[in-house]
């Protein structure tokens, strides 16, 4: 019903032309092939390292080890132009390079640097800045951080204050960021600051390749709510910057910036790990007794939350082979980066609340030593005897849940999206 539903979606916005949804021979060889790789360099170590993976962070030393195995395959950063250290890929050779890495448990790259920076480098930087970053991006020694977010600017990020002084061959950089994941592990940051204040707020905006090893850089971790060191606010006082570390224009940075959240809200595959995580939700409820002592997943309002997310779920997957058909025939999609980030995000936290829901008592008792978190667990001390209350999935619940609160809020929070959609798509 569902593929009946997708080829009718497929061919009303392709004008009435049909296409095949199976993989072709090649793509289902290039499938064979990942698999293959996969199955023989994905660690137990690994794998567990993303099947305990508490937020979109993986532990960052797997992550690391993740990214050294598929650089040595070229495979770290395929979606970057060939001459980069990119793959020769279809869209749908990625499609399907990310569904069976998903699949198959691999931890995930932080995708500050591959995923989101590189490319804003690609596009905007000098012929230097691309020799210097982008093969350090791709080995793990260049190591990236994001400082957009401003205690005073969220979401409305064009409000930000952090300024840039010109000061000769220099700027000098006062003020901070906030909400800074991996910034104690980042050797690098890209930045948004403040070069003038005339004209729009959107003016005056310049993006900066900021050293974190200069002085006058403090960098103060932040306690999650799940008890994790990930994020981090940092302190600028009087940084020093070379100018020749701008990227683009000064003044200039509101464009590379719209032009990295493009990377940032969209391109992956995202309904695969929703279907493993609701998988394991139904497996799970299986086991777990309901109010009248039956599985949980018997229970009549608990099975009808699961299966409105699983058909969620497939719904999200139809979007995403849509836009990849798109991408494919070299259309644009319009704004379905924005349209699949609200479902995703929206369905990951409909899906940790029914996982925490299934684990039951045991899901609320504390213990992230049994899982693999994407930074440090500030002030907890586990048992000595490494003793665990319930099972893997229950401990780490409580952890996923916590975490996905923030999904709807980052990379441009939720309602944002809708208004890109309300005018792009509706016209509004």
């Amino acid at each position: 019903m569902i593929r009946t539903i997708y080829r009718e979606l497929v061919v009303a916005r392709c004008g009435g032309e049909d296409m095949e949804l199976a993989w072709s021979d090649a793509d289902a060889a290039f499938r064979d092939e990942v698999r293959a790789f996969l199955d023989e360099k994905l660690t137990p170590e690994l794998r567990r390292a993303g099947r305990l993976a508490t937020s979109v962070y993986s532990d960052h030393k797997a992550s690391m080890e993740w990214q050294r195995i598929l650089h040595e395959r070229g495979w770290a950063a395929p979606a970057w132009p060939v001459e980069y250290g990119g793959c020769d890929w279809t869209q749908t050779q990625h499609y399907i390079f990310g569904r069976e890495s998903i699949l198959a448990g691999a931890p995930s790259l932080s995708p500050m640097g591959i995923r989101m920076v590189a490319h804003a480098i690609v596009a905007y930087g000098t012929q230097e800045q691309k020799d210097f970053f982008l093969p350090g991006i791709l080995t793990g020694d260049v190591f990236f951080c994001q400082g957009y977010s401003e205690p005073e600017s969220g979401s409305d990020l064009a409000s930000l204050s952090m300024s840039a002084v010109d000061d000769g061959y220099d700027l000098v950089v006062t003020g901070s960021k906030i909400w800074t994941t991996h910034a104690t592990e980042a050797n690098w940051m890209f930045a948004l600051v403040r070069t003038s204040k005339t004209g729009r707020k959107q003016q005056g905006i310049t993006f900066l390749l900021i050293d974190m090893t200069s002085p006058g850089i403090e960098i103060r971790p932040l306690v999650m709510t799940s008890g994790e060191e990930v994020q981090n606010q940092v302190f600028f006082d009087g940084v020093r910057v070379p100018k020749k570390n701008v990227l683009g224009e000064i003044d200039q940075g509101w464009t590379v910036a719209k032009y990295l959240l493009v990377f940032e809200r969209g391109g992956a595959a995202a309904a695969p790990a929703l279907q493993v995580l609701a998988e394991r939700i139904a497996v799970a409820a299986a086991g777990q007794p309901g109010p009248d002592g039956r599985p949980l997943v018997d229970d009549p309002a608990f099975a009808a939350k699961l299966a409105d997310a699983r058909i969620r779920t497939d719904v999200l997957e139809i979007l995403e082979y849509r836009t990849l058909a798109e991408l494919s025939a070299g259309k644009d999609p319009g704004p379905a980066s924005s349209m699949l980030k609200v479902l995703g995000t929206e369905l990951s936290q409909t899906l940790t609340q029914l996982t925490l829901e299934a684990a039951g008592p045991r899901g609320r008792v504390y213990q992230p030593h049994v899982t693999a978190p994407g930074g440090p667990v500030a002030d907890y001390e586990p048992p000595a005897d490494g003793y665990v209350s319930g099972e893997e999935w229950q401990a780490v619940a409580p952890l996923r849940y916590f975490n996905d609160r923030a999904g709807s809020i980052y990379a441009g929070s939720n309602e944002i999206q809708r208004n890109i959609l309300a005018k792009a798509a509706l016209g509004l």
